[in-house]
């Protein structure tokens, strides 16, 4: 009979199968009353799930209103606030067709087949949310049933729901032999889905929730399948949390990355060029270009090679790095020449044909390349390598491309071309640690540059259980070992996440919040056993033998488009002075001042500064206004005692305006300002 084991170490015998309920009251009172789920063997269960064998347990809770809630009791509030939604909106809208509805980071949503081209919009939502104030009024119990697979088929084909019956079918051929069913009260009386659950004990245990917009989908997320429509919502253990959450997101509205950028002229997605390839304007330009510069830098002075790769190679060397087979499906269509085309198409090879003969590798092509790894082993392998030269550091600003559905792409965050900072180092086993460590230290330098310093670290590792991870068992305990025992150095929290490894090593993710909380997952550090084992790499040791080097890859900012992305919105636009596009911009008081504001912008200029001189017709507030409205760090009006005195009036954002001062001392200030890289000071004022 099953011994748990709790949290605290402390152990518990039962001569029967228990329940989470039964554990929570041996306990106490107190946490029965409060409990909503359990977690076994760190899997969320029921509370009500049975234990039949000696199990690790601990019991998930609602917390408390001034608490951040876990991710276990969100899982559970939003999964159960999804049923909920979903009978909600089957009342208001009678012979709908539900999809599929998970809970995710930020809330929850369920897709939908409307039938008889009915629109649902957000004029819906008070109508919805009443009938699911009522549901969670009513504090009807979620209760799981099991059908035998035959037997739950049958029932779906009854109901008539291909949805429910493909997703009941991916589940068998998955390997289940029942299907699960989640009454929202008595099975066979109330409302009801096809689902693996877990849920609440009941819908009372929801707290607060608000629906909160609708878009597109797909089935299967192919934009030829069935169009479906997604209603999004968020829920919480208690209002105040929802409130907090409803004011971040109201927050993150207005920090859009894709708004300011718009206004300070940064980058555009144009629709003849194609979705989710970025075309940087001027301004941009200067962002990307000066964090380049930034990390160039560093590379250089720690012994990195810069090298070029194409943008393009064949489908054989990712056939052999594991990328094609592994990344398919999230890959451009591979390059076939027409001529070839033509041949196979005389032959009556199908489309279906040509597919697989692609796949198992009888055809060959070009790809765009989805990684730079195999390129930066190429360059590595073109000639003789010996332990006197490793470790071997080869870096480059790639751009990589990605076939990501149209649904997902965001602006900068989301995109089908970026550019990595990548870098690939190829050493001794006797030197991994000390690598990664290296590659630990030029992340922590990016993030505290650039002020986020509110970060944790997650390791990576494999799942046992898992068949997408290649290679050697035991080089991989290595690999895991070196990230673990570098990750421990760091003086931060981190946590162990098993199956979250690439399919060719562990990894060191750094997972950064942002100005208003939001947490992002930047920096990188792989650490790869498999991939020299797949191309066969060597070098010559000292004693004169042929031996295997290991990979680390490592990117500090990972995609340059989706770090700038989460700066603009971190910063809301207010750029250090370093990374700003116009560092400085001169405000002429009138016309006849004109010259003087020239010959500043031409001191500074020769400084290396980024500065403009406003000479328009405009009154000088109005040139002050749009000055602020762009942001630019320091604007300084020039007139008739500035010119005689060899002064600026500085107006510096975030702080106001800081007199007269001589130019030659504002000029030694901001280029130390630039040079040390200082991080700017913002007032809502001047947002």
């Amino acid at each position: 009979m099953p011994r748990i084991t709790l949290p605290d170490g402390s152990h518990r015998d039962y001569d029967t199968p228990v329940t989470g309920v039964v554990i929570a009251g041996d306990i106490g009172e107190r946490l029965l009353k409060s409990a909503i789920g359990i977690m076994v063997d760190g899997d969320i269960k029921d509370l009500s799930g049975v234990i039949t064998s000696d199990s690790e347990v601990s019991i998930i809770t609602e917390g408390r209103k001034k608490e951040e809630p876990s991710e276990e009791a969100l899982y559970l509030i939003r999964h159960s606030c999804a049923h909920v939604m979903a009978e909600a909106i089957e009342r208001v809208i009678p012979g709908t067709q539900l999809v599929y509805g998970p809970p995710t980071d930020q809330g929850f949503y369920y897709d939908i087949h409307f039938s008889d081209d009915r629109i649902i919009s957000t004029d819906d939502f008070s109508s919805i949310e009443d009938h699911m104030k009522q549901i969670i009024a009513e504090d009807r119990p979620f209760q799981r049933y099991e059908l035998a697979a035959d037997e739950g088929l049958a029932k779906l084909r009854e109901e008539g729901s291909k949805y429910k019956l493909d997703n009941a079918q991916r589940a068998i051929d998955a390997g289940s032999e029942n299907l699960t069913w989640y009454a929202t009260g008595e099975p066979g009386c109330d409302w009801e889905d096809l689902c693996r659950g877990p849920h609440l004990p009941s819908t009372g245990r929801i707290g607060a929730f608000r629906l909160m917009s609708v878009a597109s989908a797909y089935w299967h997320g192919d934009a030829t399948s069935d169009s479906l429509t997604r209603v999004y919502g968020t829920a919480f253990p208690h209002p105040a949390q929802l409130q907090t959450q409803l004011d971040r997101l109201e927050e993150a509205r207005r920090r859009d990355h894709r708004v300011i950028a718009k206004k300070l002229n940064l980058f555009r997605i144009d629709e003849t060029v194609g979705q989710g390839l970025v075309l940087w304007q001027p301004n941009g330009a200067v962002i990307r270009r000066e964090l380049e510069e930034f990390i160039r830098m560093h590379l250089v002075a720690t012994g990195y090679q810069m090298v070029y790769s194409p943008h393009v190679g064949k489908l054989d060397l990712y056939r052999t790095s594991g990328h094609f087979p592994y990344y398919q499906e999230s890959q451009f269509p591979p390059l076939i020449s027409s001529d070839f085309l033509k041949a196979v198409s005389d032959e009556g090879c199908s489309c279906a044909d040509l597919s697989h003969r692609i796949d198992v590798g009888e055809i060959d092509g070009f790809i765009l390349k989805p990684m730079n790894c195999p390129h930066h082993i190429k360059i590595f392998d073109a000639e003789p390598r010996s332990y006197r030269d490793l470790p071997v550091r080869l870096a480059e600003f790639g751009t990589v491309y990605r076939w990501e559905q149209s649904g997902e792409l965001n602006g900068l965050i989301r995109v089908r071309g970026f550019t990595q900072d990548d870098a690939h180092i190829f050493c001794t086993e006797d030197q991994v640690y000390d690598e990664i460590q290296g590659c630990l230290e030029l992340v922590k330098l990016v993030l505290s540059t650039l002020g986020l310093d509110d970060y944790r670290v997650r390791v990576g590792l494999r799942d046992d259980d898992n068949s997408k991870y290649a290679g050697d068992p035991q080089l991989w305990d290595q690999a895991e070992a070196a990230c673990l025992k570098a990750a421990s150095t760091l003086a931060v929290p981190f946590s162990k996440e098993p199956g979250e490894a690439a399919f060719y090593g562990p990894k060191i993710d750094f997972v950064v919040k942002d100005a208003i909380g939001r947490e992002w997952q930047l920096g990188t550090v792989q650490v790869d056993y498999n991939l020299p084992e797949r191309f066969d790499l060597k070098y010559t040791g000292a004693d004169n033998i042929d031996h295997r080097p290991v990979m680390v890859h490592r990117a500090p900012f990972g995609s340059l488009e989706r770090f700038i992305g989460i700066l603009i919105e971190h910063y809301e636009g207010n750029f250090p002075t370093w990374l700003a596009p116009e560092q400085v911009r001169v405000l002429s008081i009138s016309e006849k001042f004109v010259d003087y504001a020239c010959a500043v912008k031409e001191r500074l200029a020769a400084e290396g500064l980024r500065v403009t001189v406003d000479n328009s017709d405009e009154r000088v507030n109005a040139k002050i206004k749009v000055g602020a409205q762009q942001k630019i760090p320091y604007l300084l009006i020039v007139g008739g005692r500035d010119a005689e005195a060899g002064t600026v009036s500085v107006r510096q954002r975030g702080v106001g305006d800081l007199g007269a001062v001589d130019l030659d001392r504002f000029i030694s200030d901001i280029t130390a300002e630039v040079s040390e890289r200082r991080l700017p000071t913002v007032n809502e004022e001047d947002n």
